[in-house]
Formats: structure tokens, C-alpha cells, sequence
């Protein structure tokens, strides 16, 4: 429960086992931290040989603390911490931050000393934060409890911090206090053994002054909590996020297209899934962190752009562009309006350009008439400040609109902030955020778009397909297990793809020239033949295909020629019906450790490997993630209609993204799967090449 946390960050009384009289060390600046910031409530230096510490009287043990204990740091070498634990369990203590460090990071032996600390906390139910962390803070001012060893005093604000490193924590709060932005709630709970970053999320996702949390995780042991947590409370407020990585890559160890290319990105699609926020530097989290702080949520990707300087704004619309935000123009009745009411060589459109001598009334007409027109959901503004204009007012006049929070604003502000100081503080106390380069300003609006996006998105469902054979998969798999077997033949993939109604094209195996040319016959010409062999993974990269055979001749010569080419003795051949024209595609699955499976769509056949145009989700998969997928490739035009040419039929390609997503759920023991490539017509879609890895375990 979220409350169960309530006494580590509103605790009433803490010690200190471990203050020391020595300056700089950790035990002496978390007792100075909390005496200098303003802890309301009490604090008890434990310390065996000094009477006073930060002018508070200091005790032999935590045994000797008069009075209830809410929190405790422990700062004492590891070999002593299972019997302070076993102290502070006998006192009554339900939280306990170790900063000391020693642990499970260590080796054979810290992992057993924590092991031990965490089998006493559990006797007497404490909860651990850490161990080797820094600790936490609130900046409540009716708590204003510091306990953390750090040194940046920032005032409360309503944007909150989890950050497993607290290095990387350290660099976000003291970018934040450098800009004059308050923060409310820190944790850096380092190691992790008890406390979990859900746990955190959740707490802070349920309290009343936390508007937006940023999230810095290097590991996450129950990724499946992480999920439905964060999912939950980002569907209420924003979670923006940056990580160096949650699961193992092991991408180089994949056999497959798609374990190659999953390496690295599980991070990503989990935030995506739980619709977390991601951001690619702690520069661009920190600024965004400032806008979702003070400005309303998008409502929409439509933006209006107002200026007082022209070419940066054209720099900003290059962004917004790019981000995937539209710029539409002015209705009729708005421009009517502003018309006569702004500077004659004034641009009246969108962007909205009403020149540098534009004074604060003139800012006042075009911000009223941005918020007022229908067709704009957010506002971005570039402000250079003229040394001819009162720019003092023209921030009051920005700022007074901001604060009635209608639509999200923006700024690119220009200027020097020495000689405009007075203009950069109303803009900030009016809660604008405003950023030197216009660039910097539209990425930040279009987060928040992105936000309005997820908030918005439907979930769909997932679609059970009654007319599967499962038992005939079972049985493949059992074989297989049986034999030890990772890899499947390429007879036993058709088959599973086949028993659930994937669609494939027609098939034969042939283990002679002269069996593989009555089976050509049969299926009909042209067709196309590939080698099958355990020792062969990429049958082209060795010569092990041929395609468009139209007779009997062509197929005896192209066997000769694969048979002196690939000297395997277990070769034989797959015959197929061949089909031209069609979009390639892939499809595949990649189980990921402690996460499930990952799915994968994009531009199959070599293409894959040259321009790696994929998207990946989380299994099961939904009828509206599956098109979600379709949408995302960069290269999704080349699915519609262009030049003449018709687009492929869709409908087709969810259908078997999803069927594929119930065969990986109904038998998860799958490793990897390629479906490389799918191809797709105007009509229909079918498998033409196809993989399979399964734990033999």
C-alpha cells in the first residue's frame, strides 16, 4: 500500500546511528542536513563517544532514545548492521535508510550480511531503503525532513524525483535549484533490496502536491509490478523517465533478426506500454519536468505560434513539425478580429509574427486571440526582448495569461538575463517556462502533446482465435523438448503457423533433386526453392535460395549448383509456390528476461538488416497496438497506396500479428521467432519464411 510509506517520507522523529563529530563525514552531514533545513520534528544522534553532535545530545544506541523512532539512517561499516537492524526492531522502528554500502554489490559475503539484515527487518516488519543510497527528502514545510547526505537545499516544488543513482539524482535536483524550480518529494534507494521504485511511484503518484514525477532507473527486479504500477499511475499524472537500461541486452547472443535488433530497446517499450514518458538526456527531462510543472496538458497537436522575431520561430515550426505537430492556420473570424488591432506589417497568420516593436498590448490581442482560437490547442511563443519595448509588461501580460491555465505556453525566450532580469522573473513567477534556444521550447511542447497522446490512446482488445489446433503444437514442442532441440525444423514451423491459421504459402520439403521437381509440379510453377540445413541460419547469405523456377530444367540446375555450394549431408529442400510483387515484411518475438515476450514489425527481407525500420511492443498484444505498429515504421507510406501502386491489405497484417501474439502466450517456452518475410498484397498477406527457437528446458 502507497500509505504503508507515509512514515519514511513524513517521519516525526529520526536517528542517526553512525553521527559523527567528524566533518564532511556522512554520519555528520545527514544530522547537519536535517538541523540546517528545518526538520520539524526530532532528531537523535547515536553515537557512543560523543555527548552532543550539531548541538543535539547524542545517545550510546537506539535502545536509548527516549521515545518513538518513525526513521533511522544507519552509517556504520556492514558487519554491523544486522545487529542495528535487530536494535532498531526491538525499539519499534518501521523504517530504516542504510546508507552504508558493503552488500549484495560486493559478493558472496555482502549478500549474506544483507541477507541477514533483511531476515531481522522482517521479524519485526521494518521496511529497508538502500542499502548504499542516499536517502530521501521532502520539502513539505511541514515536514522539511532532509535525510539524505547532499547539499542542495531546494525549496518545495511539485515536481518529485525517484532516481536509483544518486549521482544522476544529484545532477537533476541542482539543475532544477539552478533554474529557482522547487521539487517536493526525492528517493535514491540505491541498491533496492526492500523499497521497490513501484512502491515509490505509487506513493508519489498518490500524493496531492506531486504534479509530475521524473523516474532515473538502472534495474528493476519485478519489472511485471514496475508495469502495472507505473501504468497505473501515469493514466494520472506525468512520468517522465530516463535509463541506462532495465534487462540484459544479450543482442549479440541472439540468433535471430529479432533478437538483434531487440537489444537495447526493452526500456523503451516498457515506458511506452505503461505510457511513461522517455526522454534521451537528463537536460531535455529536466526542462520538460518544468513545463508539466506549471502549464495544463494538450489537449491537441495543434499549435499556435507567436512571435516577435521571425527566424527563430521558423526554427521552432521545423521542430514541431518534425515532432509530429501541426501548424494550422488562422480561422477567418480570428483574423478579423486582430487584424486592425496589431502593428500594420504585422504577419497575420500562423505563425503569428507581430514584430519587434510589438508592445504589451499588441502581445495582450494576439494572446487572447491564440487562446480563443478553436483550432489551436497549445501556444508557443519566441519573445526577444527590444531595448525600445517595456518587456517587464509584456512578461506580465504572458504571464497573467499562463496563469489561467487554458492552453499550454511555451517560450523561447531571447534576451540577456543580467539586463532583463526583472522580465525573466515574472516569467517565471507566472510559471512560463522559458528556454534559450527554440529548439529546446518546441521538444518541451511537444511532450506535452505526446502526454495528451497517451492519455488519449485507446487500449483495444485482445483477440482469442477459437479455430487454432493447439494440441498439434503441443505435440511439435513435446517432440522437440524430448530431443533436446532448440531449433525447429523448417517442416515443424510451417506446421505451428499452420495449426493456428497463419497464412503460408504453399509448401513442400523434397530431400532429392528428383523428388524436389515432382513436388515443383505439383504445387505449380514459378516457384521458389530455399535450403534447409541445422548448420544454416541466413540461407541467402550461403546461396541457399532461388527464386521465380518456371520449369522442371530450371529447378534441376539450381539444385546442382545449391548442392555443390552447400556441402551440409543433412541438406534438403523446401519448395514453395512463388509470388512476386508483394511488400515484404517481418514479424517476430523475443522472450526477454523477466519481462516476457517482445514483438516486432517492420520492412522484412535483407531490407531489415540494412535500414532496421522495426517497432517492437509487449506481448499480448491488442487489435489497436498490432495497427499502432503498422503506423509506426518510418516507412508505413510504403504500406498505402503510391505511384499507381495499390497498398497492402492491413486487416490481413493485424490479424496475424495477433495470432501470432496467442501462439507466444499459449506457449511461452518460445525463445525467438522470425516470420521473415511476410508477404503482402492488396488482397492478402502470407508467410513465405519462418523461425523458431524454443527452451528445450
Amino acid at each position: 500500500m502507497a500509505e504503508s510509506l507515509h512514515s519514511l517520507f513524513c517521519p516525526t522523529s529520526i536517528a542517526v546511528i553512525g553521527a559523527s563529530t567528524k566533518e564532511h563525514s556522512i554520519g555528520n552531514v545527514i544530522v547537519k542536513n536535517l538541523v540546517q533545513y528545518g526538520f520539524k520534528g526530532s532528531v537523535y544522534p547515536v553515537n557512543k563517544k560523543a555527548e552532543a553532535i550539531h548541538g543535539l545530545k547524542a545517545y550510546l544506541s537506539i535502545l536509548d532514545v527516549p521515545g518513538k523512532v518513525d526513521l533511522v539512517h544507519i552509517v556504520v561499516p556492514p558487519i554491523v548492521v544486522p545487529q542495528e537492524v535487530e536494535n532498531c526492531g526491538k525499539k519499534g522502528v518501521k523504517f530504516i535508510i542504510i546508507n552504508s554500502a558493503g552488500f549484495k554489490e560486493m559478493g558472496k559475503k555482502g549478500a549474506a550480511l544483507e541477507a541477514d539484515f533483511l531476515s531481522r527487518a522482517k521479524k519485526y516488519n521494518i521496511r529497508i531503503f538502500g542499502p548504499n543510497c542516499q536517502g530521501i527528502i521532502n520539502s513539505n514545510p511541514n515536514i522539511k525532513a532532509y535525510c539524505n547526505f547532499t547539499f542542495t537545499y531546494f525549496k518545495p516544488g511539485n515536481i518529485s524525483v525517484i532516481a536509483q543513482s544518486g549521482g544522476v539524482g544529484q545532477i537533476i535536483i541542482q539543475a532544477l535549484h539552478d533554474k529557482n524550480i522547487g521539487i517536493g518529494l526525492y528517493a535514491s534507494n540505491g541498491n533496492t533490496c526492500d523499497i521497490s521504485i513501484p512502491e515509490i511511484i505509487r506513493y508519489y503518484g498518490n500524493d496531492k502536491n506531486t504534479k509530475v514525477i521524473i523516474l532515473c532507473v538502472e534495474s528493476i527486479s519485478d519489472i511485471k509490478k514496475f508495469i502495472s504500477v507505473a501504468g497505473e499511475v501515469a493514466s494520472k499524472k506525468p512520468i517522465l523517465a530516463i535509463s541506462s537500461g532495465i534487462t540484459e541486452k544479450g543482442a549479440s547472443a541472439s540468433r535471430s533478426h529479432t533478437g538483434k535488433l531487440a537489444g537495447g530497446k526493452t526500456t523503451e517499450i516498457i515506458f511506452e506500454k505503461t505510457g511513461i514518458l522517455s526522454f534521451p538526456n537528463l537536460e531535455d527531462l529536466c526542462n520538460a519536468s518544468i513545463a508539466f510543472a506549471s502549464q495544463p496538458i494538450s489537449k491537441g497537436n495543434r499549435i499556435g505560434v507567436l512571435t516577435n522575431t521571425g527566424g527563430p520561430a521558423i526554427v521552432a515550426i521545423d521542430e514541431l513539425v518534425k515532432s509530429g505537430l501541426k501548424i494550422p492556420p488562422l480561422t477567418n473570424s480570428i483574423k478579423k478580429n486582430i487584424a486592425g488591432r496589431l502593428l500594420t506589417a504585422s504577419s497575420i497568420n500562423n505563425p503569428l509574427d507581430i514584430l519587434a516593436t510589438a508592445d504589451a498590448s499588441h502581445f495582450k490581442i494576439a494572446l487572447e486571440a491564440m487562446v480563443k482560437e478553436p483550432k489551436i490547442d497549445s501556444i508557443y511563443i519566441t519573445l526577444v526582448t527590444p531595448i525600445f519595448i517595456d518587456c517587464v509588461k509584456v512578461a506580465e501580460v504572458i504571464a497573467n495569461v499562463s496563469k489561467e491555465n487554458k492552453k499550454p505556453i511555451v517560450c523561447n525566450l531571447i534576451t540577456d538575463n543580467k539586463a532583463w532580469a526583472e522580465t525573466a522573473n515574472v516569467l517565471s513567477k507566472g510559471g512560463v517556462p522559458c528556454f534559450n534556444f527554440p529548439e529546446t521550447a518546441a521538444k518541451i511542447l511537444a511532450s506535452l502533446v505526446r502526454y495528451n497522446d497517451f492519455k488519449k490512446r485507446k487500449k483495444g482488445q485482445i483477440k482469442t482465435f477459437a479455430d487454432i489446433n493447439k494440441n498439434t503444437v503441443k505435440s511439435i514442442f513435446e517432440k522437440a523438448k524430448t530431443q533436446k532441440r532448440e531449433i525447429l525444423t523448417a517442416t515443424e514451423v510451417f506446421e505451428i503457423l499452420t495449426a493456428y491459421k497463419i497464412p503460408i504459402t504453399k509448401w513442400s520439403t523434397a530431400k532429392t533433386i528428383e523428388e524436389a521437381i515432382t513436388k515443383s509440379e505439383k504445387i505449380g510453377f514459378p516457384i521458389a526453392i530455399k535450403a534447409i540445413s541445422k548448420k544454416i541460419i541466413h540461407k541467402s547469405d550461403v546461396g541457399g535460395v532461388v527464386l521465380n523456377l518456371k520449369n522442371g530444367l530450371a529447378v534441376k540446375s539450381a539444385l546442382r549448383e545449391m548442392q555443390n555450394n552447400i556441402a551440409q549431408p543433412d541438406l534438403e529442400f523446401m519448395i514453395q509456390k512463388y509470388h512476386s510483387n508483394g511488400k515484404e515484411l517481418i514479424i517476430g518475438v523475443k522472450a526477454e528476461k523477466g519481462v516476457g515476450h517482445l514483438i516486432m514489425f517492420g520492412m522484412g527481407g535483407i531490407i531489415v538488416e540494412v535500414l532496421k525500420d522495426v517497432v517492437f511492443k509487449l506481448l499480448p498484444i491488442t487489435n489497436i497496438d498490432a495497427k499502432d505498429m503498422l503506423a509506426k515504421i518510418k516507412t508505413t507510406a510504403l504500406l498505402d497506396e503510391y505511384r499507381g501502386k495499390p497498398g497492402v491489405d492491413k486487416e490481413k497484417i493485424v490479424e496475424i500479428i495477433q495470432r501470432i501474439s496467442q501462439l507466444v502466450t499459449d506457449f511461452p517456452a518460445i525463445k525467438e521467432l522470425d516470420i521473415n518475410p511476410v508477404l503482402a498484397f492488396s488482397d492478402k498477406a502470407i508467410v513465405v519464411d519462418a523461425r523458431i527457437i524454443y527452451s528445450s528446458k
